[in-house]
């Protein structure tokens, strides 16, 4: 597995080594050594996926303090466009997103630190996307910022969406409950 730093300190693009034969393909996900040797979280504390249509947009969602999370996050069938977004005030990439193409074929993961906001775009016609947090899921703690409010040119100017993530606030009226604490 190679662990590739982003712009993000403390964001990592994770390319494991796929192994296809006949049969199909093998892909091991996670290493605990690999993600020590790395400064990587391994104190999941649960596991989800979901299933998306084409044109689904999910985000761009996070948990607040003290329920935060680090996240694995990838993407078992189909393909999508998945964006994360800065939100540690004093990073000197906040408010700044970076986006990467996850899919079955590529194989490739996202490691998110806690303080970044995460979502995606669905572009085939299903996706199944895999998440692995460091902290269970507090409704309290759950929130999000507007999709359409980061910058960023999306695949579709009108995405199908929940009504909540329709809610969220925008980016620039984001006051941070999180801070950035160096290189992670």
């Amino acid at each position: 597995m190679n662990v590739l730093p982003t712009a993000f300190p403390g964001c990592f693009q994770l390319v494991p080594d796929i192994r296809r034969d006949e049969r199909g393909c093998f892909v091991k996900v996670f290493h605990e050594d690999i993600f020590r040797q790395h400064g990587l979280r391994t104190d999941f504390a649960e596991e989800y996926y979901s299933v998306s249509r084409q044109r689904v947009l999910r985000g761009l969602h996070f948990q607040t303090p003290p329920r935060e999370h680090a996240k694995l996050v990838y993407c078992v069938q189909g393909s999508v466009l998945d964006v994360v977004v800065d939100l540690r005030a004093g990073s000197p990439t906040y408010g700044q997103h970076i986006e990467y193409t996850l899919s079955e074929d590529n194989a490739h993961m996202l490691y998110l630190p806690a303080g970044v906001a995460h979502g995606f775009y669905t572009l085939s016609p299903q996706a199944l996307m895999m998440y692995k947090v460091t902290s269970t899921y507090a409704p309290d703690n759950d929130s999000g910022i507007l999709w359409s409010s980061i910058g960023l040119d999306w695949p579709d100017a009108e995405p199908i969406l929940s009504e909540r993530d329709c809610r969220f606030v925008a980016l620039a009226d984001f006051v941070s409950p999180f801070s950035f604490q160096g290189e992670s």
